[in-house]
């Protein structure tokens, strides 16, 4: 009877073992964030990698600015001078300090966005760039219609709390997608540290962004914090060829957050090259040409390999004898579709 006990007793206790080392797994990613809100994405294909409550609108406070840096980067030269205008001196939170007259350089204004998160810059850029800060706010929003992003809207270029100002994490990954696919953006947002020429002088600035000296690989990108939307961070970085984005929202250690959901991410995927450069394919078809793909693509797959097969390829017939497009599915989604040609 004893024996008996024992066995039952050591099944219950393997039984509970293994049921913990389950719920251990599943908890390892269901808590890499405390956010409220948070998006892990693959900056090219904008595949999601990790999300929570990813679709919640939700103040950003100054992430804000990576639209502002976008819009402006997209419409003005690095090397216009802007003139401060009198409505871009004084604007409370951080500040650049300008002064009304003062005469500086769009790609200097930009740094000081960035980097320090001069409110007063994003002013000053906003009445450079549209004649006022309405008109930019309505660009901002535009663009923000153009990317996708469903769940945002602006009020302002700095991200001031506005209870009408709110974006999604999702939405703010978007846009930080398209804002990192701009070489001026990028390059802005990597930067430690930046010179400032002002007029006759020079300033020395840093970066507020952490996670720059966190992780070897991170590239980006911006710091934000109100009272309203608590502490929120945008971040990216790149190894072996894949760019990922972290945005988190209300979380009180974003960058350490952050690395953790970044590190993840690049431990649990590979950027996977589905469609090689110039390959040929041949339809089905009987008579059929030879085609090939003008565009490469690459795709973040399982590094455990198990999404592999679940790659498939199909041939659509154009209509009027125009040709093939290759379809790349995952599963059932489509991924990728480009019209093949003939050489």
């Amino acid at each position: 009877m004893k024996k008996i006990g024992s066995v039952v007793l050591l099944f219950l206790v393997g039984l509970v073992l293994c049921i913990s080392f389950t719920q251990y797994n599943v908890s390892a990613e269901e808590h890499l964030t405390v956010a409220r809100s948070a998006v892990l994405m693959e900056r090219d294909s904008r595949r999601v990698l990790y999300a929570k409550n990813e679709n919640e609108r939700l103040p950003m406070a100054s992430t804000t600015k990576i639209m502002t840096a976008l819009v402006v980067a997209e419409n003005c030269q690095p090397d216009e001078i802007v003139t401060v205008d009198k409505k871009a001196v004084g604007i409370e939170g951080s500040s650049l300090y300008l002064k009304e007259g003062q005469r500086i350089h769009v790609c200097d204004l930009l740094s000081g966005l960035m980097l320090r998160s001069g409110n007063d810059s994003a002013v000053a850029l906003a009445i450079h760039t549209a004649g006022s800060v309405e008109k930019f706010v309505q660009m901002m929003n535009d663009r923000a219609t153009s990317i996708g992003a469903v769940n945002t809207h602006f009020a302002n270029p700095h991200g001031l709390h506005d209870n009408e100002h709110y974006t999604s994490a999702y939405d703010l990954a978007l846009i930080t997608a398209q804002a990192l696919s701009n070489d001026l953006v990028r390059k802005t947002v990597a930067q430690k540290s930046a010179v400032l020429h002002e007029d006759n002088s020079a300033i020395n600035i840093y970066n507020k962004n952490k996670l720059l000296s966190m992780l070897p690989d991170a590239d980006g990108v911006k710091t934000g914090y109100t009272t309203k939307a608590g502490r929120c961070f945008v971040g990216s970085a790149t190894r072996n060829g894949m760019q990922l984005i972290v945005v988190v929202l209300n979380c009180s250690p974003m960058f350490e957050n952050s690395r953790s959901m970044l590190e993840w991410g690049f431990s649990n995927y590979t950027m996977t090259n589905i469609v090689p450069y110039n390959k040929p394919y041949k339809p089905p078809e009987k008579g059929a040409r030879v085609y090939f793909c003008p565009d490469e693509f690459s795709y973040p797959l399982k590094s455990d390999g198990s999404e592999n097969t679940l790659i498939k390829k199909s041939f659509e017939k154009l209509p009027d004898g125009e040709g093939y497009c290759l379809n790349i599915y995952l599963d059932k989604q489509l991924i990728f579709s480009r019209k093949m040609v003939t050489i």
